[in-house]
C-alpha cells in the first residue's frame, strides 16, 4: 500500500468514526475517536482469531507509519501553533509563576517520583527495569500532553485562572519534558560525557534557544503579515512559519515545540490585533481551527490503533495498571508541593489541586517518545506502561474532567 492510500485510509476512517461519535455518542472528539480506534483494533484481533484475517494487514499498514516521526517531526508543529494561537498572552503573563514552576520543577519532581516508584514496585513483581530506564519512563510520562489537554479543556467549563494555568503548563512542559527525556536517554545509552553541567547547558540551549527562536520567527512573520492585506497570502505565511520554522529549529538543535508555542503566542496576540484585517482574522482562525481539529482526530485514531503493535502480555499489562496510580500520585505531589511551598495563586481556587491533577492528560507525545526508544529488553515494558497510562487518561480522566471543572466553578462562585 502506497503513502497516499495510507493517508486516504486514515482520513476516511477518522471521518467515519468522528461522524459516528458526533451523531450518536456526543463525546469529546478526542475520546470518541480513540474509543473507535480501540474498538476497530479489537475487532481486527477478534476477526483474526476467528479465521477472518485483517489484523496482519492492519499491522503491516501501521508499521509503514513511523508514529514518532509523524507526530514529533510533523503534526506536533501544527497542533502546538494552533493551540497557542488562541491563548491570551496577558493572562499567560499574569500566571507566569505557576506555569513556569509546574512546567519545570513539577516535571522534574514527577520524573523522580515515577522513576523511583516504578523501579521499586516492578522489582517486587519480579519485572527487572533498571533505575535509569524507570527514570526514562518517568520523564516521558510526566509532562501533560498539550494536544489532549487543550482538546478536553475546550468543552470543560474550568475556572478561568485554572484554565490558563493548565493550558499554559501543557504548552510548555512537553518541550521541557523532551529535553529531560533526551538527557536521561543519553545516560541509558551509556553516555560517559553526560554530567550535570552538560545537562544544564543542553537545557539552556535547546529550551531557552527554542523560546528565543520562536519569538524571532513570530516577529518576522508579524512584519510580513503587517505589510500585506490578502488573507490567502497571510494564511500561507503562517503555514510557512510552522513548517519551515519547526524544521529549522530541529536542524540547529533548538526545541521545535517551544519555538512553535512562542511563535503561536506572538501571532495570536500581537499579530491578530495589529497586523490583520477582520476578514483575514476570520479566515485565519477558521483555517487553523480546521487544521487543529482534523489533525487531532487523526492523532487520536492512531493512538487507538497502536494497540495492534504492542506486546500486551499479562505481566506487562499488570505493570501498566500499576503505573496508573503511580503517575497520578506523582502528579498530585509534583503540583501540590510547589503550590504549597511557593504559595502560588492556584491554591486559592476550590478543587485546584484535584482538578490540576485529574486534568493532566497524557497522549500521543508520550507514546511517540516511547516508540522512539532504541530496541532493548526494556523497550516493550516501557511502551506497554506508557500505552496503558495514556488510554486511562483519555478514556477515564478525560470524560470526567468536565464534571469536576463544573464543581470547581460552582464552588468558586459560591465562595
Amino acid at each position: 500500500m502506497d503513502l497516499f492510500a495510507i493517508i486516504a485510509l486514515l482520513i476516511t476512517l477518522t471521518a467515519v468514526l468522528g461522524w459516528i461519535n458526533e451523531r450518536y455518542l456526543r463525546l469529546p472528539t478526542a475520546i470518541g475517536v480513540t474509543i473507535g480506534g480501540l474498538i476497530t483494533s479489537l475487532a481486527l484481533i477478534a476477526g483474526t482469531e476467528l479465521g477472518l484475517g485483517g489484523e496482519h494487514w492492519a499491522t503491516t499498514v501501521l508499521t509503514r507509519i513511523n508514529f514518532d516521526q509523524l507526530l514529533m517531526h510533523g503534526m506536533l508543529s501544527f497542533l502546538l501553533f494552533a493551540g497557542a494561537l488562541h491563548i491570551n498572552l496577558n493572562d499567560l503573563w499574569e500566571h507566569r509563576r505557576p506555569i513556569l514552576t509546574l512546567a519545570t520543577l513539577g516535571v522534574l519532581i514527577s520524573t523522580a517520583i515515577v522513576g523511583l516508584s516504578v523501579f521499586l514496585l516492578l522489582g517486587a513483581l519480579g519485572l527487572h527495569l533498571p533505575l535509569v530506564h524507570a527514570l526514562l519512563f518517568g520523564a516521558l510520562i510526566s509532562p501533560t500532553d498539550p494536544v489532549a489537554v487543550l482538546a478536553i479543556l475546550k468543552r470543560a467549563r474550568t475556572p478561568p485562572s485554572l484554565e490558563v494555568q493548565i493550558s499554559g503548563e501543557s504548552l510548555f512542559n512537553d518541550g521541557i519534558g523532551v529535553v529531560v527525556f533526551t538527557a536521561i536517554l543519553d545516560l541509558a545509552l551509556g553516555g560517559h560525557g553526560v554530567t550535570a553541567g552538560t545537562v544544564v547547558l543542553h537545557f539552556l540551549r535547546e529550551a531557552g534557544g527554542g523560546v528565543l527562536f520562536g519569538l524571532v520567527l513570530g516577529f518576522i512573520a508579524y512584519r510580513m503579515l503587517y505589510a500585506v492585506d490578502n488573507y490567502s497570502v497571510e494564511v500561507l505565511v503562517t503555514l510557512a512559519l510552522v513548517t519551515g520554522g519547526y524544521w529549522l529549529a530541529q536542524e540547529i538543535g533548538l526545541s521545535g515545540p517551544l519555538a512553535m508555542v512562542m511563535a503561536g503566542l506572538f501571532i495570536g496576540n500581537r499579530g491578530r490585533r495589529l497586523a490583520m484585517s477582520d476578514t483575514t482574522r476570520s479566515h485565519l482562525d477558521s483555517f487553523w481551527i480546521v487544521v487543529d481539529e482534523s489533525l487531532n482526530a487523526v492523532l487520536f485514531l492512531l493512538i487507538g490503533l497502536e494497540v495492534l503493535l504492542i506486546d500486551l502480555t499479562p505481566r506487562f499489562l499488570a505493570a501498566g495498571m500499576l503505573a496508573v496510580p503511580v503517575v497520578l500520585i506523582a502528579r498530585f505531589l509534583s503540583v501540590g508541593a510547589p503550590i504549597r511551598l511557593m504559595r502560588l495563586r492556584a491554591a486559592a481556587v476550590p478543587y485546584a489541586l484535584r482538578l490540576m491533577t485529574w486534568s493532566a492528560l497524557r497522549g500521543g507525545i508520550a507514546i511517540a517518545l516511547a516508540l522512539s526508544l532504541p530496541a532493548s529488553d526494556q523497550r516493550g515494558l516501557i511502551l506497554v506502561m506508557t500505552y496503558v497510562v495514556v488510554v486511562f487518561s483519555l478514556l477515564v480522566q478525560g470524560p470526567s474532567v468536565g464534571p469536576l471543572a463544573r464543581r470547581a466553578t460552582e464552588a468558586a462562585r459560591a465562595g
